[in-house]
């Protein structure tokens, strides 16, 4: 096996430094998840701000690839969950230890300080972008509801775009929401922003149906290769939960059903997902915009649709940074509370926003890079690293494959991109 006992001895004193879990899930092993509530646990992590950009990314894929990459993305995602789960289950039957608590004390388990870096770089990577996005949604849709007209497509307050004006004026809130030490007070805001979030779906969806019967567009079913690594990178963002299965499973009361849950979970997020983006995509045809509201109008319900959004992303945004400041804090401060750190990664990360124009652009990007990393090359490079002596030709082509596979991708799909984001900023 790649990790030795004397080694793992060393890393039980550096895992009790707190890492990126997520501060929602109780740290009280007395009180274990039910079945439902692993359930509940999973949709939460997963379901995001990367649905919203579906729609038009089906417009650009067509509706029958960007479905059948989507589905893909899903089992594999599930696959590459279960190889984490697995492999923390061996190393602690192997070492007789039950301190792996999430991905970076498996990636020091395996790989020793080097994995443990990789996890950490992947993680604060992936969670800034998912906040990077969040800004840009608020500041786009902000300006849709509130300054955008036909009669003045390019409107300036103070003579300035209304999109920077925004993401401004959010960023002495944030400074305030990410100076909180504990998010346990935050912790209701995020069942609110998913109910928020389920509710604005699903409203979407209806009027969706409502445009579409009254609606003839002319639907492409297949793209082209040339879109196919865009497709990709949203699919992959849009799934993007693989540094939460840890924890996740660590809190469930009846693990050997978990592999059952995470598969159920992972199945019917998919199919709604598949739902949404199809739905979208059918209603406005190639008006199919970025951030699928501003397709619905500036009326009362859309624009309570719209807001509501952005208060759930607003809110959101400290629980998604909490990971970043955990890592951040623990390799700069030991693990100590640093409010400039954390000021400083906000106005980083609001900075970034500012010169990021489209929503949907940006999340295949992230999704491109980071995620493809940490969700799919990471793992079953683990996998491969602590079960190497123990599998069949066949698994171990499966792990090689999947971590071959998916760096090539991830190189070509953030070159593609890129070349998306500075072109549509030329534009």
């Amino acid at each position: 096996m790649g990790f030795e006992k004397d080694k793992a001895s060393s890393s039980s004193h550096v895992l009790q430094i707190p890492r990126e879990d997520t501060p929602l899930l109780s740290k009280n092993h007395q009180h274990l998840s039910s079945p439902s509530k692993t359930f509940a646990n999973v949709f939460i992590a997963i379901v995001g701000a990367g649905v919203l950009g579906l729609p038009y990314t089906f417009k650009r894929t067509g509706w029958v690839m960007g479905a059948l990459m989507l589905f893909t993305v899903a089992f594999l995602t599930y696959h590459c969950m279960m190889l984490l789960v697995y492999s923390r289950r061996k190393i602690e039957s192997h070492l007789k230890i039950s301190q792996i608590s999430s991905f970076g004390d498996l990636g020091f388990a395996v790989c020793g300080p080097f994995g443990r870096f990789a996890v950490d770089a992947m993680i604060v990577l992936s969670q800034a972008g998912f906040c990077i996005s969040y800004i840009i949604f608020i500041a786009n849709t902000l300006a849709y509801c509130f300054n955008y007209s036909k009669t003045n497509p390019n409107p300036k307050i103070f003579g300035f775009p209304p999109k920077a004006v925004y993401i401004w004026s959010c960023f002495p809130f944030q400074l305030g929401l990410n100076s909180i030490p504990t998010l346990t007070l935050l912790a209701p805001l995020s069942i609110f922003a998913d109910v928020v979030e389920l509710g604005a779906m699903g409203v979407v969806m209806v009027k969706d149906v409502m445009i579409y019967v009254k609606s003839s567009h002319v639907l492409e079913a297949f793209g082209g290769f040339s879109v196919f690594f865009y497709g990709l990178g949203v699919a992959v963002y849009a799934f993007e939960g693989v540094g939460m299965v840890l924890p996740l499973e660590a809190e469930t009361k009846d693990k050997a059903k978990f592999g059952k849950i995470l598969g159920f979970s992972m199945a019917l997020i998919s199919l709604m997902y598949g739902a949404f983006g199809v739905l979208g995509y059918f209603a406005f045809g190639e008006d199919t915009k970025d951030i699928i509201t501003t397709n619905l109008g500036q009326g009362l319900l859309s624009s309570l649709v719209q807001i509501g959004l952005c208060i759930n992303l607003f809110f959101t945004f400290p629980l998604m940074m909490n990971p970043v400041y955990e890592v951040v804090e623990r390799r700069f401060c030991e693990g100590r509370y640093c409010v400039w750190i954390r000021w400083i990664m906000v106005l980083l990360v609001t900075i970034v926003a500012l010169f990021v124009p489209n929503f949907a652009d940006f999340l295949s990007l992230v999704g491109s890079s980071v995620c493809i990393i940490l969700g799919f090359v990471l793992p079953a490079l683990f996998h491969l690293i602590v079960f190497k002596d123990e599998l069949r030709w066949h698994s171990l082509a499966c792990d090689g494959a999947i971590i071959v596979v998916a760096a090539v991708f991830s190189v070509y799909g953030t070159y593609s991109s890129l070349l998306e984001i500075f072109v549509g900023a030329k534009e």
